[in-house]
């Protein structure tokens, strides 16, 4: 029985945003925090009335992975998890908004003299380490907590590589900001280039401007408080920037191929720590630090920055080196790998908390190792610790560099759907899709059905030979066919033959295609990675294959096809990256302004659809045209009620969408130039489609 079933259902969501750009949490109705304190002093009351009084915690009881209360051990452990995040999120927060709390630990001493240039730090040198077998793997009759992730067993066979000494420092990561890093996009994943371009980084999060602009001066924040910048201390990166640097420094150093310097792999970690941290040689309780040593202890007794020891990082040579020669394997900030996260043969879910760990096993999160200096317990403290994130997360997190002659010894998983073909189909039945999809936090969006179901929308001529597009039949609707074609010919009408166009929630690309035929340049903008992925593998001509349902399970695997008036020079026109369209407004300065915008079957899916509108207030020119394509389909799923156009009473009279998105439009400088049904159809299989009509406006600023 839940004590409060609305706050378990939103609590239960965590800080893990499916994108670096989704605030679609931020549109759910929170409670207030004389709610929430009401809601704690419940849970805890409970929680304490079963420590106090259950028999099976008295005495020398055993407590295991199968018996009720393991659930206890389960929230405390939990409660360390939160600490740490907490901590991440108060050091993002406004420095004029926190205050040390009494009781914290001190900041590491090495701060009241630091060095004071760059270059004033422990020189980071690589490091050989002979390669060997390495067992993962916690095993089932250790007498401590573990997450389900932990358990299991793999052999990895590591080959020999080598590591820097030390973690990368502020000081050495100084060198790639003030080269020019974060304006070089070479260096940089097609994903981290986009979300280093959405948060407009110049330099990491946690330092603080110090000096006019381009200075390269710099404070450090540390979690409650801002400091003279710490060069000698391990940077706090994501994974993103962590690949950019070693990029960059690959290219200062002359390294290549796979001898181009990568971060670590979990297995490699394994063999720099100190013998006492490697879980093969952990045997018993005694082993286990976490276990046996409070955060005071840490230093000496684990050689380890960890446990809160200190309320911050310590310079990257301040702990003992391990016998192979490196620093901080263990503590002071965690370490991003190249390892997806994975499970270990013999995974086990544990039936109270069945989705800790699967939900992560997508191929989207990295996994971290060594915890930090706020890492307690099993979370980070313990040898055991198998953690991630995703690559876009801020985090007590760095990183050291690795190079070895042969291949990486990672493991790494496919993009996986993150919410299982339930949230797909549920995806298809609600979608009311169109050409677009920027729905922040939906993840049915990003699974391959979709895509596909898109491509063979966007891309009608696709297997023309093998399945057709409707099945053949009397009255069949082809005349809702090339619905995105059919959206950009509604703009080609009051355009200019060229000019700039953006198209929102383009999807897999069929109307900026068709728009850059007509001789348009066009940026093509969707939240979905996974779209934006496949539009820009269109854009480069490649042969891309997909699934056409048929019957029950079969299926016609066809190759996408654009429209015959697309060639190559028209491709060349178009450009695609990832977006928010509801923060189109913030984002002028990046993306300029234009002379037309297409917005189709997107405005009802949006959390905030007036935010959108303002952005296409902000972004087109004078005399500029907006074709706006929606089938009013409001379901709060994707936009809070409070955000809806239309489609409800007030005053006991009908508030239609149409009627308002006129006012809106007028009232932000445009004028309604036509509007007509613009009907569509999509496949489901050869046998059903859904057909929708939508309205289509077209407006001049």
């Amino acid at each position: 029985e839940p004590v409060d079933a609305y706050m378990e259902s939103i609590f239960e969501v965590g800080v893990d945003e499916m994108l670096w750009d989704d605030m679609h949490k931020n549109d759910m109705v929170w409670p207030k925090v004389k709610e929430v304190q009401e809601y704690r002093r419940q849970v805890y009351k409970i929680v304490s009335d079963v420590i106090a009084t259950h028999s099976g915690l008295e005495g020398e009881a055993r407590i295991t992975w199968d018996h009720p209360l393991w659930s206890i051990f389960m929230g405390i452990e939990h409660e360390a998890i939160h600490l740490e995040t907490s901590s991440v999120l108060f050091r993002e927060t406004p420095i004029h908004l926190m205050q040390v709390p009494a009781g914290w630990p001190q900041l590491h001493p090495s701060c009241a003299s630091s060095a004071s240039l760059p270059k004033d730090i422990p020189q980071n040198t690589m490091v050989k380490v002979k390669g060997e077998t390495v067992k993962l793997g916690k095993p089932r009759d250790f007498p401590t907590y573990g997450w389900d992730n932990e358990y299991g067993q793999r052999v990895v066979e590591v080959p020999d590589f080598e590591a820097s000494k030390y973690m990368v420092s502020n000081g050495d990561f100084w060198q790639f900001v003030a080269a020019g890093g974060y304006r070089t996009q070479k260096y940089w994943s097609d994903d981290g280039w986009n979300w280093r371009k959405f948060r407009n980084m110049k330099w990491p999060f946690f330092w603080v401007q110090d000096g006019p602009q381009g200075s390269m001066q710099f404070k450090l924040r540390t979690i409650f408080e801002e400091i003279d910048m710490q060069w000698s201390w391990p940077v706090d990166v994501n994974y993103h920037e962590a690949k950019a640097y070693c990029a960059w420094k690959s290219e200062q150093d002359g390294r290549q191929g796979t001898e181009a310097y990568r971060v670590i792999t979990e297995a490699e970690h394994h063999l720099i720590r100190h013998p006492e941290a490697r879980p093969e040689k952990m045997v018993a309780a005694r082993d286990d630090p976490a276990l046996r040593l409070g955060g005071m202890d840490f230093p000496t007794g684990a050689s380890a920055n960890s446990n809160l020891a200190y309320a911050s990082q310590s310079p990257v040579d301040a702990m003992p080196a391990s016998p192979t020669g490196h620093h901080d394997a263990m503590g002071n900030a965690w370490e991003w790998t190249e390892d997806h996260f994975n499970p270990l043969e013999s995974f086990e879910v544990h039936y109270t908390y069945d989705d800790f760990s699967t939900p992560c096993f997508d191929g989207r999160h990295h996994m971290i190792m060594g915890g930090s200096f706020v890492s307690k317990s099993d979370n980070g403290a313990s040898g055991f610790c198998r953690f991630h994130f995703r690559p876009h997360f801020l985090q007590h997190s760095g990183f050291r560099l690795v190079s070895s002659s042969s291949p990486a010894p990672a493991r790494h998983l496919e993009q996986l759907n993150m919410q299982g073909e339930a949230a797909a189909d549920a995806a298809v039945s609600t979608s009311a899709a169109g050409t677009g999809a920027a729905v922040a936090g939906h993840a049915g969006y990003e699974t391959q059905r979709l895509v596909d179901q898109y491509l063979g929308l966007h891309f009608p001529a696709s297997g023309a030979n093998e399945v057709d597009p409707i099945v053949s039949h009397p009255n069949a609707p082809e005349h809702a066919l090339r619905f995105p074609q059919r959206v950009a010919q509604l703009l080609l009408e009051v355009l200019p033959s060229s000019g700039r166009v953006l198209d929102i929630g383009c999807a897999v690309g069929g109307s900026s295609f068709e728009l850059a035929a007509a001789g348009h340049e066009v940026l093509g903008v969707d939240f979905s990675q996974a779209f934006i992925d496949a539009a820009e593998r269109m854009r480069k001509g490649e042969a891309i294959r997909f699934k056409v349902p048929l019957e029950g399970e079969l299926e016609a695997e066809v190759i996408a096809q654009h429209e015959a008036n697309v060639d190559a020079a028209a491709r060349e026109r178009v450009r695609f990256q990832t977006g928010d369209a509801c923060r189109l407004k913030d984002q002028t300065e990046e993306l300029g302004t234009f002379d037309g915008a297409v917005l189709a079957n997107l405005l009802c899916r949006l959390p905030d659809p007036v935010a959108c509108l303002d952005g296409l207030a902000a972004l087109i020119r004078p005399n500029g045209a907006v074709v706006i394509v929606t089938p009013f389909s409001w379901l709060e799923d994707f936009t809070p009620k409070s955000k809806w156009l239309g489609g409800y009473e007030e005053n006991g009279k009908a508030v239609h969408s149409k009627d308002q998105l006129q006012k809106l439009m007028e009232a932000r400088g445009f004028t309604k130039l036509s509007q007509q049904k613009l009907p569509l159809v999509i496949r489901e299989h050869q046998r059903k489609y859904q057909y929708i009509v939508p309205e289509a406006t077209v407006w001049r600023r």
